[in-house]
C-alpha cells in the first residue's frame, strides 16, 4: 500500500497537510524557530500519532473482552537528543483506564498486543527510541469530564 500526503505553506512556517482522509491538519513552529505558534509541531504530531495509534489499538481490544472502561487517557513523554537531527530517544505510554472492574490482565494483554503486533507507529519508533510504558487503573468516578 502507497501513502500520500500534500502540504502547503500558508504563511511563514505555517503549513496545512492533508492524507487520503482529505482531512487538514495545521503545523507550525515557536517563534524563535520562524514560526508563530499557531499549531503543533511536526514533532508534537508524531507523539499524537503514537497515542492515537496504541489507543486505537488497546480500546478496541479492551472492548471486544468487554472489559468495562468508562474513560481513557493517554499520555506520552518523550526525551530528544541535543544535537541534530533532535529525534526522540526515549519515549514514555502511559495509559490510563476509568472504570469498575476493569482487570489488569486485560488491560497488559491489550497494551501487549498493541505494542507487538498492531500499532506501526510504535513499530517505526522504536527503531531510533526506547519506549516503555505503564498504565494505572482508575474508578469510574474519577474520570475527569
Amino acid at each position: 500500500m502507497t501513502k500520500e500526503i500534500f502540504l502547503k505553506q500558508l504563511q511563514g512556517n505555517t503549513f496545512a497537510a492533508k492524507a487520503g482522509s482529505n482531512h487538514w491538519v495545521m503545523m507550525d513552529t515557536k517563534a524563535e524557530a520562524g514560526g508563530s505558534g499557531a499549531a503543533s509541531t511536526p514533532k508534537d504530531l508524531v507523539l499524537m500519532a503514537l497515542a492515537g495509534c496504541t489507543s486505537m489499538d488497546v480500546i478496541p481490544i479492551l472492548k471486544k473482552k468487554k472489559c468495562p472502561v468508562m474513560g481513557y487517557e493517554c499520555n506520552v513523554k518523550a526525551v530528544e537528543r541535543d544535537e541534530h537531527p533532535k529525534i526522540f530517544t526515549e519515549i514514555h505510554v502511559e495509559y490510563v483506564f476509568y472504570g469498575d472492574g476493569i482487570k489488569t490482565e486485560d488491560v497488559e494483554r491489550a497494551i501487549e498486543l498493541s505494542v507487538s503486533k498492531y500499532c506501526s507507529v510504535s513499530a517505526i519508533l522504536s527503531a531510533s527510541a526506547t519506549i516503555t510504558h505503564s498504565y494505572r487503573i482508575e474508578p469510574a468516578n474519577h474520570y475527569p469530564q
